[in-house]
Formats: structure tokens, C-alpha cells, sequence
């Protein structure tokens, strides 16, 4: 169990780095947030009659639903069974083009392949590492019949204009949500803007369910049949046929999917997400910090924070400025682990792994800005969790790194 801290104060004074002792345990890069509110309910949920999809899953479908302002919630097992279902319900096939940006986990284009269509690549802004509108312009086509923005780090990518360009060819729009819970572009909540949007509530997210994801939609026709093809393709109060509502029979409408959320996982997201303010203020809190500190060095880039926008703050994505320093990314990242802190990268492009290199001829400088940033990212410990002497651990390293290796 965690226990809750206080908030950060993100205007501590700014002083002088000297040398802390060194850590006497490894600080891991994330961990959830779990307390006996928590811990009570799965208690509850196993004294009750229902483990798997049941009243609780329905209840948290209800409040998710109603904390981003969305019509619609359809409580699945991961982001990724929220994308392909949306995806499948736009009776995306053979044939058929999707405008991915190459900055991304692979689940965001896998989807699209499990569909039998063609992931389209596109380059990133090099400052937020999300897609870039202009760059989306170039890659329609008569093929192209959906566009999934990826929301990277919790900020929110540029709708209005990713928007305009999609209605402009009447394409549908999906956004890969999976760290951007809660985010707001333009004062509306992500979840609200396009046809469907797609949350994760894996461990480490912002609301962590162990695993878990959601997707919204403020269309009736979508959720409907997002609903039916997430349970096996049969009906959408299937879940109640053990119950005193329910009855035995039921009919296959379409071959769906095993991608229902268990009320022991919506148990934990129902706390979590009675709770998003104060875990969002966290982090909000510990990315000021950091901020703070590491825009006092030109050998750093803090991740942008736009004003227009709430960062959800999934991910503290640093970047080095390699032409300042003596020491690469990966030095860095191993002297952080000698540190005693834990790191990861957000993310490795996916026209460089494997499979996406080799299906679709692929080279490493064909998307250059993902590349370029890729090279310098480093995402940093970002959780509820942690104590101000684990941020200060942490600046600490960082900025002892920078010290030791800048360029004279």
C-alpha cells in the first residue's frame, strides 16, 4: 500500500547542487498508487457474486464516462483491445490505409495490421513528438479511412488541426489515449474531441487497474457495437444472463472478441478514479520540479508544456542535447542505473524495430524528427509515490551527469 504526500511546491527556491549522499536503494521508474480504499473494494468484489464483467465494471463505465464528459464508455482489457474494437467498428479491412504516427508503442499500428490494413507512418512534431498536421496532409490518401493521434507522455496532441484535415476527407479520427487520462486540449477533456478515443489502465498509467482500458464515444451506433463485438459478439447485456435479469439465451450477432474488463480490475479503477485530482496534482507537482531545475541547463530540453493544453504528466520525457555533452543517451541512462535510478525510453520509433522495418521497407532516416528524438530521450521516475527526497535523488543525478560530461 502507498501511503498519499503532500504536493511538491513547485516554487522551491532554486540553489546550488551539492553532492548528495548516495541512494542505499534502487528508486524503480513507476509504480502504482494503491490505498485501503482500493485494497477494500477487490476484497469486496471477491466476497461478492461477481469476479468477471458485472455491476462494478458497469458502475465504472458510468463514472468514467461521466469525468471526461463522454456519452458513452466501454470498459475493455487494454488500450489495445479499445483501438482494434474501434477500429473493427469502422469495419476497417483489406485494403484499407491508417494514418499512425511512427512515435508510438507498437500496439497503436498493430492494430491496424491484425485488421489486414495498412499502417501509414508519419514523422512527429520534434518538440512534442506528436503528429504532425502538416506532415498528416501528405500522407492521405484515396485508401486512407482513419487517423489514430497518439497523445504521447499525456500531451495532448494538436486536435484542432489534425481535426480540420480529417473533416476536410470526411476521415474518422481515433486517439490513442493510453497515457493521457485526465488531459484537456482547448479546455475539453480527451475523451470527448473525436469519434472514438481509446485509455489505458495498465500498472503504471495514471489510473492503473493492473490492466484495464476504456474507450469513449459520443456516438450511440459505435458504443453499441464496440459494446457487442468486446464480449464475443453476443449481446450487450450478456453480462446479465446469471443474474435475476438475465436469461440463458443469447444469439451471436457477429464473431467478436474476448476484450470485457472484470469488476475485480474496475474495483481498483473506481478508487483510482475518485482520486485523479489528487494523483494528477503529484504529478504535475514533481514535473514542476524538475522543469524547474533542468531548464537551468543548456545541455538539457525539459518536455514542452503549452498552455493551451493539460498535460496529464504520464511521462517525464528529458531530452539531452547530445552536441553539449561528451556522453550519449545510453551512457546516461547507465549512469542513472549506477545512480541507483530507474529509467526507460518513450519510445523507439517503429519504422526501426523488426517487423515494421522489414513489412513495409522501412530505413532509420525516413521519419527523421522520431529518430532525432528517440536518440535523446530519457523518461524519468514520474509517480504519485515518490518522495521529495526521491525527486531530489533524481535532479541530483542528472544534474551530476551534465556537470561531469558537458563540453568544455
Amino acid at each position: 500500500m502507498t501511503k498519499q504526500s503532500s504536493p511538491l511546491s513547485s516554487s522551491v527556491p532554486l540553489s546550488p547542487h551539492p553532492k548528495r549522499p548516495s541512494r542505499s536503494t534502487f528508486l524503480p521508474f513507476a509504480t502504482p498508487h494503491v490505498t485501503e480504499a482500493e485494497i477494500n473494494e477487490v476484497v469486496d468484489t471477491l466476497r461478492s457474486p461477481w469476479l468477471s464483467t458485472g455491476p462494478k465494471t458497469k458502475r465504472f463505465e458510468r463514472e468514467f464516462a461521466e469525468a471526461v464528459g463522454a456519452t458513452y464508455s466501454v470498459a475493455v482489457s487494454s488500450a489495445t483491445a479499445a483501438m482494434h474494437l474501434a477500429l473493427k467498428t469502422l469495419d476497417i479491412g483489406p485494403g484499407d490505409e491508417i494514418i499512425v504516427p511512427v512515435y508510438t508503442f507498437t500496439a497503436t499500428a498493430a492494430v491496424v495490421v491484425h485488421c489486414g490494413a495498412r499502417p501509414v507512418f508519419v514523422d512527429v512534431d520534434p518538440s512534442t513528438c506528436n503528429l504532425d498536421p502538416a506532415r498528416l496532409q501528405a500522407a492521405l490518401s484515396p485508401r486512407t479511412r482513419a487517423i489514430i493521434a497518439v497523445h504521447v507522455a499525456g500531451l495532448p496532441a494538436e486536435m484542432d488541426a489534425i481535426l480540420a484535415i480529417a473533416g476536410a476527407h470526411g476521415i474518422p479520427v481515433i486517439e490513442d489515449a493510453a497515457h493521457a487520462f485526465p488531459a484537456k486540449y482547448r479546455d475539453q477533456m480527451i475523451g470527448t474531441i473525436s469519434d472514438m478515443t481509446a485509455f489505458s489502465f495498465y500498472a503504471t498509467k495514471p489510473l492503473a487497474t493492473g490492466d484495464g482500458g476504456m474507450l469513449t464515444t459520443n456516438n450511440a451506433d459505435y458504443a453499441a457495437r464496440v459494446g457487442i463485438l468486446a464480449l464475443h459478439g453476443i449481446s450487450r447485456d450478456a453480462w446479465k444472463r446469471y443474474s435475476a435479469e438475465g436469461s440463458w439465451f443469447y444469439e451471436v450477432l457477429e464473431p467478436g472478441y474476448k476484450y470485457n474488463m472484470t469488476d475485480l480490475a474496475a474495483s481498483l479503477g473506481l478508487h483510482q478514479l475518485a482520486r485523479r485530482g489528487w494523483l494528477l496534482e503529484r504529478r504535475r507537482a514533481i514535473a514542476a520540479r524538475y522543469t524547474a531545475e533542468f531548464s537551468q541547463f543548456p545541455e538539457l530540453e525539459p518536455p514542452p508544456n503549452p498552455p493551451h493544453v493539460e498535460h496529464a504528466w504520464h511521462l517525464y520525457a528529458l531530452r539531452l542535447r547530445a552536441e553539449r555533452l561528451s556522453i550519449d543517451r545510453d551512457a546516461c541512462i547507465a549512469a542513472l542505473t549506477e545512480a541507483r535510478i530507474g529509467t526507460s525510453v518513450h519510445f523507439i520509433p517503429l519504422h526501426l524495430h523488426p517487423y515494421y522495418r522489414a513489412a513495409y521497407q522501412l530505413a532509420p532516416n525516413d521519419f527523421p524528427a522520431a529518430l532525432d528524438a528517440y536518440q535523446r530521450e530519457i523518461s524519468l521516475p514520474l509517480y504519485p509515490g515518490m518522495t521529495e527526497d526521491d525527486v531530489e535523488d533524481v535532479i541530483a543525478a542528472i544534474v551530476d551527469i551534465v556537470t561531469t560530461h558537458r563540453k568544455r
